[in-house]
């Protein structure tokens, strides 16, 4: 059985021109071609990436469009010049001098490319040139050798020389200036329609780091436009003076994060008075001056504090989808512009593993065939009893191989760190897939020298069911809505274990993992961020990992991850009132502790007056407003969909994300809530891995 119109065999060998190309997710195209090498069947997703990638195949360019020769030999100098994904058009290249099919996209990327550079002022006289006159008898030579002679004074032109060209004549830009009367305008910016024209000239050094300038994406600027237009509405339709309140308290909360944001940049670090932030006091009277609204209207009843709870919500509602949102945008805008560092320093690439048999063949394999020049890869086996520790013995050659009693996943990593010699340490689980330029694009977000850690783009692999694809939703949003609003402040509160990078000197400093936590990635990402430094994200460093498939293993997952927040949350109490901290005082810290206990306690609270309202005739209401929220959650979907570019088919469930899956996250946060305040003990539980 083939893969759509192709057998097996042809799809291997396409599979494998994708991967030579660049053209795609190389880890994930890897992960497809071993599945059918073994003849393992695909994910539905997998299938269906792989088919609109084979399916996007055109014939090669018509020599009538074209002069393939013309073509080649310009890039030739592109990629002479390093002006674009090298690889990518290597192969773009080949395949034109093989005649070989070009991929759309490839066409597409090349197009575009060309466009581009045909427009710039700088490159195109000599990417660009057209036929030189018989007169002039010289053509262009090679970049940084001579472009011209002088038609003046003969002499050679270099590429660095600032020249004029006037009826098809070249000249220095001063012999220039010698031949022409006085009286004319010798200016540097001609106007149009005299036919001197101005050529400004760089090295191809400068050029290539040249950051392009780009608008934000106006499709993410329509959504943002609709969700703000839908806020003004729902609080306009409730006929409510309350609703006005929310609105208003959340427009301010936005304006004050901000303006703090902004004047704690320029100033030292407080180490005034211990106490709780403005926010946080505002977000603990909101309640109470709610309800004394509406008691002052002559509610005093239980349902009035139910009242009281939801209008509350819905400023919280308010509140972070008008911060988030703008900030989400923003942040797009802003890594599009960031530049690769001038040197890529030696990164030191931990992965911590204990019977991982099933998936680190897998996890080894995207990290060799990442495209990173100074890499050292550690495998840390953690007294596996399964065959992890010989497979991973496989790849010696490449590959440090540790191995250890078993003592923790934090335990693991710090002794990986003793024999990492990296400046950058870069933290992998076993399950996890790296995109082929993950590591570059962390790369990127260490050139500020106080960005303590940068934490990767967690995607979902195995989307099999409603549970995966709700989990990959969820992280989407997650991802590129929320963490995107943290990044603003430096203060991303958790560096996944999945793909998470830290300078070793400063996770040294901080103390690095602490053994008595189980979620010891958040424990370090807390230590740093107290310590006054930035933590940052990539949304450009991909990564994919298995997510549960079962609720039984969904829950063993959620328990440790919501158990493990609230212990590393007790243990850096501190951090609520202490102004030192700044914006994880401010905002991260209060953020998460309405994330982990205020809106799941008031969610279900609301639910159940939603249900009680529906009991007693109100349910025209109810669904009224449930149905703005799933709008809401719907129109945050595709914006998060078109931040990542991930599959449009993700929007579907947002729905859910409102009702089911959601009210299944709120009761798994209050068991661990209730067990925390207990004192249960905290153990360390585990999704079952799925052979890759």
């Amino acid at each position: 059985m083939g893969i759509g119109q192709y057998s097996k065999v042809e799809a291997y060998n396409k599979i494998q021109d994708l991967i030579e190309s660049g053209n795609g997710d190389v880890g994930r195209l890897q992960f497809i071609q071993k599945c059918l090498r073994e003849g393992k069947t695909l994910y539905h997703s997998d299938e269906k990436y792989l088919l609109g990638k084979l399916e996007s195949t055109v014939t090669p360019l018509s020599p009538a469009e074209v002069d393939d020769q013309k073509l080649i030999k310009i890039l030739t100098q592109i990629i002479e010049w390093n002006l674009g994904d090298v690889q990518r058009l290597e192969f773009i290249k080949s395949s034109l001098k093989k005649h070989k099919p070009l991929y759309k996209s490839d066409e597409k990327y090349l197009k575009s490319k060309l466009e581009s550079l045909s427009d710039n002022k700088i490159i195109a006289p000599v990417l660009f040139k057209p036929e030189p006159a018989k007169q002039l008898g010289e053509s262009f030579e090679r970049p940084g050798t001579a472009i011209q002679k002088c038609s003046k004074c003969k002499e050679e032109i270099k590429l660095s020389h600032p020249t004029k060209r006037i009826n098809n004549m070249w000249y220095h830009a001063e012999c220039h200036v010698e031949i022409v009367p006085p009286k004319q305008n010798v200016s540097t910016k001609p106007d149009s329609p005299k036919s001197t024209t101005l050529i400004e000239t760089a090295s191809p050094e400068i050029i290539s780091k040249k950051p392009s300038k780009s608008r934000p994406d106006p499709l993410l600027v329509g959504v943002a436009g609709i969700i703000f237009a839908l806020l003004i509405y729902t609080a306009y339709s409730m006929f409510t003076y309350l609703s006005i309140i929310a609105i208003s308290f959340a427009a301010a909360l936005v304006f004050y994060h901000l303006l703090s944001s902004k004047i704690y940049k320029k100033e030292e670090r407080n180490y005034g008075t211990h106490r709780m932030s403005v926010y946080s006091i505002m977000i603990l009277v909101l309640p109470f001056a709610f309800g004394a609204m509406i008691a002052f209207d002559g509610y005093v009843n239980f349902m009035s504090i139910i009242q009281a709870v939801f209008v509350w919500m819905l400023t919280l509602s308010f509140w972070q989808t008008m911060l988030f949102v703008p900030l989400a945008i923003r942040s797009v805008h802003l890594e599009s512009q960031m530049k690769d560092p001038d040197v890529f320093p030696l990164m030191s690439v931990l992965v911590p593993a204990y019977n991982e048999e099933k998936v680190i063949q897998l996890t080894i394999d995207s990290l060799l065939n990442a495209d990173y020049p100074h890499k050292e890869i550690i495998v840390i086996d953690d007294g596996s009893t399964d065959k992890t520790l010989e497979i991973a013995r496989l790849y010696k050659d490449k590959v440090k191989v540790l191995h250890k009693e078993n003592g923790g996943k934090a335990s693991a990593l710090n002794y990986g760190l003793v024999f990492s010699k990296g400046d950058i340490v870069v933290v992998v689980d076993a399950d996890t897939v790296i995109g082929r330029q993950a590591l570059k694009n962390i790369a990127k977000g260490f050139r500020n020298e106080n960005v303590a850690a940068v934490a990767g783009n967690i995607k979902i692999r195995n989307k099999v069911n409603w549970l995966t694809w709700c989990q990959a939703l969820d992280y989407l949003t997650g991802i590129q809505i929320m963490r995107r609003a943290l990044d603003y402040f430096g203060a991303i509160t958790i560096v996944p274990g999945a793909l998470g990078a830290f300078s070793k000197k400063k996770l040294e400093q901080a103390g690095a993992y602490h053994k008595d936590t189980i979620v010891e990635d958040f424990d370090a990402t807390m230590k740093l961020l107290k310590s006054g430094l930035i933590v940052q994200a990539s949304s450009n460093a991909v990564a994919y990992t298995q997510a549960p498939q079962t609720f039984r293993d969904f829950y063993k997952q959620r328990k440790r991850w919501y158990r493990g927040n609230l212990q590393v949350m007790t243990r850096h109490a501190d951090a609520l009132t202490n102004p030192r901290f700044g914006s994880l005082q401010r905002f991260a810290y209060p953020l998460m502790i309405i994330h982990m206990l205020v809106i799941p306690t008031t969610s279900i609270m609301v639910w159940g007056f939603a249900a009680y309202q529906a009991l007693t005739g109100q349910y025209e209401f109810v669904a009224y407003m449930v149905g703005l929220f799933i709008l809401l959650q719907y129109l945050l979907g595709i914006l998060a969909v078109r931040m990542d570019g991930d599959e449009k088919k993700m929007v579907a469930f947002s729905a859910f994300l409102v009702i089911g899956y959601k009210q299944i996250i709120d009761v798994l946060q209050l068991k661990a809530a209730i067990e925390e305040l207990l004192r249960r003990k905290a153990t360390w539980t585990s999704a079952a891995r799925v052979r890759s």
